[in-house]
């Protein structure tokens, strides 16, 4: 049995986790909404629960259930299908394609299962239609909507009551409501729209009912652990405990709620409305999909993370000097660190990890084992040295002569007093993956 730790947003307080079986752990993390190119900080939300993934592996054997969904039918998808002129279809397709192509290139487990929204239609409608015989649920001109004041504890995840709720967030306004804090369990679709046949005519399901829905399918009435962005928590998760405990008769929904935190750029909320939107495709090919992890991974989960180029140029360097004590092993760790047991202490054990790698430096063979053990296991070193070093070099787009052609004119400029095109020629080498140091009188250079 494990002692593994972690801080529960239901509760606000760290507790030591109790599963309700050990030999059958259940995890559901909310996956992405197929309509655009995923970003950084979606990637945030995949390399957390695939490390927690990980780590639960390891501390109760291999049969965790591990579920993150596929959102394929949303409006925002709808939206964009309008906007780019593009087949939903095609839409839905090519994103989760260039999804799985993340999250291969940032090292990520497959989960135990990836179930697609449009898959499970018969199960929303069939919850739907159980919600509104309960009571907790009525329909109006095709739409069915769930009464929030008919759960008694509706905003326990968020830890606030119905009045500071309405207050303090937008909420979609509608005649069909009885409550302006009800929300879509189903809707109507327009003739081009998707929509599939139900009780209450052609239509398609609410966001919050999807992962409602699927996660009762692969996990059970109630489960372990439920996780997802702090965005997320109000008003997705909260709705999901609603209308998921409410027809289920049941206190619990997930026991456990884990929310990491925002990813922010240059210090400022990223957002496609400022236009600073960093995609996981764009931060990999630029850094390598190992440095982007070990950025992820560089501040606790639960903390923001600030996206900028010292970071990341920072954690490359990092991945790179690694490499140097990179070993085939065969052997893998056989129980978790107490640092990670302890809410994911991801900054303590990367502390951990530099500590390994200075005692290996100095010959420790034991060492090196444990430094390269530590690295596979929050999900480094999946190239060989081999394959890493030519990674390397196929991101430079120039010659060795030119490097030290230019690193001649530099070297000219700076005895002739030109100390600005000095930075200029350096910027420039810089710009095209060459880092060039001046060291006792002579300029070295290597691939950042």
């Amino acid at each position: 049995m494990s002692n593994l730790r972690l801080t529960n947003s239901l509760t606000k307080k760290k507790e030591v986790f109790k599963p309700i079986n050990s030999k059958k752990i259940s995890l559901y993390a909310c996956g992405p909404t197929v309509y655009d190119n995923p970003h950084v900080g979606n990637a945030r939300s995949l390399v957390v629960f695939d490390l927690l993934f990980r780590i639960l592996k390891i501390a109760y054997g291999p049969n965790v259930n591990y579920v993150r969904n596929i959102t394929d039918i949303d409006d925002k998808i709808i939206e964009s299908s309008k906007k780019n002129k593009k087949d939903i279809k095609q839409i839905t397709d090519e994103i989760t394609k260039v999804f799985h192509e993340n999250c291969k290139s940032l090292n990520c487990l497959k989960p135990t299962f990836e179930p697609k929204a449009t898959d499970h239609i018969k199960e929303m409608i069939e919850m739907s239609s159980s919600l509104i015989s309960k009571g907790f649920a009525y329909e109006n001109q095709g739409n069915v909507f769930f009464a929030v004041d008919k759960f008694k504890e509706y905003g326990k995840l968020t830890n606030k009551n119905l009045d500071e709720l309405k207050a303090g967030n937008r909420i979609e306004i509608s005649d069909l409501k009885k409550n302006p804090m009800d929300f879509v369990l189903w809707k109507p679709s327009e003739n081009q729209d998707p929509g599939w046949d139900s009780p209450w005519g052609r239509g398609r399901p609410g966001w919050h009912l999807e992962c409602s829905a699927m996660s009762e399918k692969y996990l059970g009435k109630n489960f372990d652990i439920h996780g997802g962005g702090l965005d997320l928590i109000f008003p997705h998760h909260e709705n999901e405990i609603a209308q998921s405990c409410s027809n289920n008769d049941t206190e619990n929904f997930a026991n456990y709620w884990i929310h990491n935190g925002f990813v922010t750029i240059n210090k400022e909320k990223m957002s496609k409305s400022l236009g600073n939107i960093i995609t996981i495709s764009d931060a990999v090919k630029k850094y390598s999909g190992q440095a982007v992890r070990l950025a992820l991974l560089s501040a606790h989960y639960s903390q923001p993370l600030d996206w900028n180029d010292e970071l990341l140029t920072n954690q490359k360097s990092i991945v790179d000097k690694w490499y140097n004590l990179y070993s085939e092993i065969n052997s893998t760790i056989k129980e978790v660190d107490e640092i990670l047991l302890d809410d994911l202490n991801t900054p303590g054990f990367i502390a951990k990890i530099h500590q390994l790698y200075n005692e290996a430096n100095k010959g420790n063979n034991d060492k090196k084992l444990k430094f390269n053990q530590a690295c596979r296991f929050i999900g480094l070193f999946d190239v060989s040295k081999n394959d890493w070093e030519s990674l390397k070099k196929r991101k430079i787009s120039v010659s060795e002569s030119y490097i030290k052609e230019k690193i001649n004119e530099r070297m000219k400029a700076k005895n002739n007093g030109d100390f600005s095109l000095a930075d200029k020629i350096r910027e420039e080498l810089f710009s095209k993956g060459i880092l060039i140091e001046d060291q006792k009188g002579k300029t070295i250079w290597k691939i950042k």
